[in-house]
């Protein structure tokens, strides 16, 4: 009887090796293409654009081939990649003061700066110049600072604000949880872009002002997260057996339900940091926001209004392609994040 012959070592060796080598061809022409794309000043922005994702398309399937050969088995790449993005966007916006930029809000300092220069790789202006001549790349990088601080303050206070009336709400019950849950319903039943446009007229477009308005759309999602959460952990043994053994509910609430709350919410957190980029960008793009020269995502792309857009269309596409790699990337950690605790909770 005929029985197929496992593959050897020396097989499964050969086979990874073809697969690295693969993986450096792929990597070595993506990179070429995007050089060539990204450096030549006759091709159109459209050929750029087309030339350098092209050429990003070759580089993934080169580094998945890479890792693939180097570890025996197929890797994530797009949430290594968007792992990545978040690292260095969030490491060159902390150090942007430190790193070699153009002009990023200067008006008169870039007077002698060519306006609405198109992106090339091998100019001072790697990503182009706006309409006063400011540096893109470094609009960009500061407007990520804004961006990350305004989101990330948001996003801390919602959660401690909420998380800690969505736990009152879930241990209590009865009453407590009757009047808490009407506050969340009145919070809910506010159009968020109704709430934000009211508080962006109201308040100065400061950055604390902004990230206390974009806090409270964080915490109704929150109260009720962390509330459910309470619900379902409650009941468990080891919170009994603290009631039994005569702890305070302060105590069961801060020593064994609040740990087993926050790893939902951390998973909730990522996703609406996303949430919130958006939604500060959105407000300064109706000029409600941080006002320019000062950058953000969304007032940069509200600079092409007037048919800008058509001539210079690197414009709304340079801090675009910011907004959503960011937001893209923090929604695919989030979900991955989600699954994790998914996989952990079916588990306990």
């Amino acid at each position: 009887m005929f029985m197929p012959r496992k593959p050897t070592l020396v097989g499964t060796t050969m086979s990874r090796g073809r697969m690295t080598g693969l993986g450096a061809v792929l990597l070595v022409a993506g990179l070429a293409l995007m050089v060539f794309g990204w450096s030549t000043p006759a091709l159109v922005l459209a050929v750029k654009a087309l030339l350098f994702l092209l050429g990003l398309g070759l580089v993934v399937q080169g580094l998945s081939r890479l890792v693939w050969g180097w570890r025996g088995e197929r890797p994530d790449m797009l949430f290594l990649l968007a792992s990545a993005w978040l690292v260095l966007l969030i490491a060159v916006a902390a150090l942007a003061p430190l790193l070699p930029l153009g002009e990023h809000v200067d008006v008169a300092t870039a007077l002698s700066e060519p306006s609405y220069q198109t992106p090339v790789l091998t100019s001072e202006h790697p990503l182009g110049t706006n309409n006063y001549g400011l540096d893109m790349l470094a609009r960009s990088v500061y407007g990520a600072r804004t961006s990350l601080i305004v989101s990330l303050m948001a996003v801390t206070i919602g959660t401690l604000i909420g998380g800690s009336i969505g736990v009152v709400a879930g241990y209590f019950r009865a009453g407590v949880d009757s009047v808490i849950g009407i506050f969340t319903n009145a919070l809910l039943a506010v159009p968020p872009l109704i709430l934000l446009i009211a508080l962006g007229t109201v308040l100065d477009p400061k950055i604390r002002n902004i990230a206390l308005a974009l806090a409270l759309l964080t915490i109704p999602s929150m109260i009720r997260l962390a509330r459910a959460n309470t619900i379902a952990f409650a009941q468990r043994e080891f919170v009994l057996a603290a009631r039994a053994m005569g702890a305070t509910k302060l105590r069961v609430m801060v020593r064994e339900l609040v740990p087993n709350v926050v790893l939902p919410v951390f998973s909730m957190v990522i996703v609406m940091i996303s949430v919130l980029i958006v939604a500060e960008a959105s407000l300064s793009f109706l000029g409600l926001g941080i006002q320019a020269p000062e950058p953000t995502w969304g007032n940069m792309i509200a600079e092409a209004e007037g048919g800008t857009m058509e001539d210079y269309p690197h414009i709304v596409l340079v801090p675009g392609a910011f907004l959503f790699l960011t937001v893209f990337s923090f929604n695919l950690l989030g979900e991955k994040a989600q699954k994790r605790w998914d996989t952990r909770s079916a588990k306990l």
